[in-house]
């Protein structure tokens, strides 16, 4: 373990074998640290929450998965709830100056780059890419797989291995993504089937991502998961946009 001698380290924090805190970095009490994360300058992990209700004296916290390298002045706040923590994965890549809110759930394989805003409660599936600047609203869900474009303002669900940008803009599949995880070709083929069927400029998604996958259509693992993503969730779908219009009135919440 490698602890610079201006980091500062609070009572009860907990860290794993092999983590480097490099200097000026503050680790709160609050946090558990896998083995081998790694956290540079003036990064603030376990602070309390931007939430002007939470009592401060509540138990909650951070934990963040092995390996996980987060950089200069990243800050991840603890969760609101006794007992509740502010979740990143392992094998995460937090770049500078992005900011990971209360009760945040980030899975494993994660790049998060140069200051991203993540609100509270959002979820982040594992393995997807967030642009520069990307701004996303509490509580919205990024599907496994997805990608976000650099400056994007994402105030839907988007569904896993899919690309948007700009403001709720659902432009494709991640196929670059999907075929450097040595996708076979049946399964990518119907991740495809499944994302054009559920590329629809109105109609209740829940209810036709339910029927599909009730029909047994669909068998593969990945083509059943991005079907299922589509029965959670509080926010939404984003949708394809067509004739270069927004298409915020078509979401069928």
């Amino acid at each position: 373990m490698q602890i610079h001698r201006t980091a500062l380290i609070e009572d009860g924090a907990r860290l794993g074998a092999g983590c480097v805190i490099h200097a000026y970095a503050l680790i709160t009490r609050h946090c558990e640290l896998g083995d081998g994360v790694v956290v540079h300058p003036f990064a603030v992990i376990g602070g309390d929450p931007q939430d002007l209700s939470f009592d401060a004296g509540t138990p909650s916290g951070v934990r963040i998965g092995a390996r996980t390298v987060i950089r200069e002045h990243v800050t991840v706040s603890r969760a609101t709830k006794a007992g509740a923590a502010t979740e990143v994965g392992s094998d995460c890549f937090l770049m500078a100056a992005c900011h990971v809110a209360h009760d945040c759930r980030i899975g494993s394989h994660v790049v998060i780059a140069n200051a991203v805003l993540l609100a509270g409660h959002v979820q982040i599936g594992e393995r997807a890419f967030l642009g520069g600047g990307a701004v996303i609203h509490q509580f919205c869900r990024i599907g496994e797989g997805a990608m976000i474009g650099g400056g994007a303002r994402i105030s839907r669900d988007i569904a896993p291995f899919s690309l948007a940008t700009e403001r709720n803009a659902l432009v494709g599949l991640n196929v670059v993504g999907l075929r450097r995880r040595g996708l076979k070709r049946e399964v990518l083929d119907e991740i495809k089937r499944a994302f054009r069927a559920l590329d629809a400029p109105v109609g209740n998604l829940r209810e036709i991502a339910a029927s599909i996958l009730q029909r047994g259509t669909f068998t593969s693992a990945e083509a059943r998961s991005f079907l299922e993503f589509f029965q959670g969730g509080k926010r939404g779908f984003a949708r394809a946009r067509r004739g270069g219009a927004a298409d915020e009135a078509a979401d069928d919440e």
